[in-house]
């Protein structure tokens, strides 16, 4: 669940100039390089711009991470060294210009001191061979969608294999965050490479923006999962009277927060022809993002008694969140546990925890969104025990976001509780939480992976689906 997950590792900086003259003007332009953090390679570009009085300013990118135009606070040409402040991830930059298109330096961050050393010019392109290119065996069609309950109007693709006969369809229902009809992720679009491939197998296939995304209409980040329940409504329903649709077999496919949408909708619609859960949760809210912080720092190497008092933190601020009706109460709750905890914190923990007075000031502000408060709250297994339609259930091994030990048997549990006769539960080994073929399953990962969806996940999703709508 990518709002609550990435971290930014991220840097700073920029720019260059000559060593002959080192001006503000030479040092303008795009600079790249790359962090090895734990064995990961993260890629940063930074923008530098001087003003007409000398001074410079600077944003940074962290392409693997998705992030874009992150705010330097300060950017300081001396001599022959370039200097940068970057409050927004709590750290610095220093370097020195070595050549007229190379700098060489260390980022500060959390008290580490990482090598970076920077070159002029675009960070390189990343490959994504599974990416499908046009001119395309099929039918595609931009559709606009009317949801009235919210009052907007949502805007997709919809592709339909080339015949006259009328054809099983499916809906994708993107994860959390604000998301394009592919599903967009670090150069990723899962969402395209699904469609373009259930398509070739003779079925239709509906992807939307997200509401206040691309096309689409609404405010994003006033909205809850709910809210995004409706949107899929819409689209069902619209798909019900598209021609050359078969309306007794359309499905559902959502992909972790979209895997709780599919959900929610199916149980609304008990003529959905079948649902595919991919990285779907089944626990409460606030147990699921404690195990997801868990898989990930565990991951990342923090010591297990500094693991536990931070998991401790971070449970009881979720639980104030899903349970205080009022959010400025709340807010307050959270923000005074945290500085309850750090009172009994060594220097030495709160710096492995990254704890400080901006980190403070985040998870305050993430956990007082309606988005975060109606996840926490939420428990995933009364609505899927109400599911009684063709259920495919997968998740990755190396899923670190939505943890199949978890997950699986809960989402199997729920069913079992409500009778469902017709489900089928699968991990899929060595997978992470976008279904790549996976090392380590951080989120770093995930862009330095040139795979975008694993075959095996496609047939397994392809094969399944053609036989529930014979």
């Amino acid at each position: 669940m990518k709002r609550s997950l990435l971290l930014l590792f991220a840097t700073i900086v920029t720019l260059n100039n000559c060593l002959a003259q080192n001006t503000p003007q030479t040092i303008t332009g795009t600079w790249n390089g790359a962090l090895n953090i734990s064995g990961t390679k993260l890629r940063l570009v930074f923008h530098i711009n001087a003003n007409p009085d000398g001074t410079l300013t600077a944003t940074m990118d962290s392409p693997d991470q998705g992030a874009k135009g992150i705010p330097i606070t300060s950017a300081k040409l001396v001599q022959d060294s370039l200097y940068l402040d970057i409050k927004a991830i709590g750290g610095s930059y220093a370097g020195k210009i070595t050549g007229p298109e190379t700098i060489d330096g260390h980022l500060k961050q959390a008290g580490q001191n990482m090598h970076i050393p920077l070159t002029k010019g675009k960070a390189e392109a990343l490959k994504r061979p599974q990416h499908p290119a046009k001119p395309y065996p099929y039918q595609e069609t931009e559709v606009t969608i009317e949801n009235k309950t919210a009052g907007i109007k949502l805007v997709g693709t919809l592709t339909k294999p080339n015949t006259q006969k009328p054809v099983p369809a499916v809906i994708l229902i993107t994860g959390s965050g604000p998301q394009d009809r592919d599903q967009t992720i670090l150069e990723h679009k899962p969402f395209l490479v699904i469609a373009d491939h259930l398509t070739r197998q003779g079925f239709a296939v509906l992807r939307l923006d997200d509401r206040g995304t691309g096309k689409s209409e609404g405010d994003f980040a006033t909205a809850t999962t709910d809210d995004f329940a409706t949107d899929i409504e819409a689209a069902y329903t619209y798909l019900r009277g598209f021609s050359g649709v078969n309306p007794k077999k359309i499905g559902l496919i959502g992909h972790s927060e979209g895997a709780l949408v599919a959900s929610k909708v199916a149980a609304k619609n008990p003529a959905v022809a079948f649902v595919v859960l991919m990285a779907g949760s089944a626990v409460p809210g606030t147990e699921l993002l404690v195990a997801q912080n868990e898989a990930f720092l565990k991951a990342a190497g923090m010591p297990e008694a500094t693991l536990q008092k931070y998991l401790q933190l971070r449970k009881a601020q979720f639980e104030v969140a899903a349970t205080e009706p009022d959010v400025t109460i709340a807010a307050e709750k959270i923000k005074q546990l945290e500085q309850d905890a750090k009172a009994t914190f060594t220097a030495q923990e709160m710096q492995q925890m990254g704890l400080s007075p901006q980190s403070e000031q985040a998870i305050v502000a993430q956990l007082s969104t309606p988005w975060f408060r109606s996840f926490l709250a939420y428990n995933p297994a009364p609505t899927l025990q109400k599911l009684k339609m063709p259920m495919l259930v997968l998740n990755g091994t190396k899923d670190l976001q939505v943890p199949y030990q978890q997950n699986l048997p809960a989402t199997e549990k729920a069913l079992k509780a409500g009778e469902n006769k017709k489900y089928t539960i699968k991990e899929m080994p060595n997978l992470n939480h976008l279904f790549q073929t996976a090392t380590t399953g951080m989120v770093t990962e995930y862009g330095q992976l040139e795979e975008t969806i694993a075959p095996v996940m496609l047939e397994e999703i392809t094969s399944w689906m053609k036989e529930v709508v014979k």
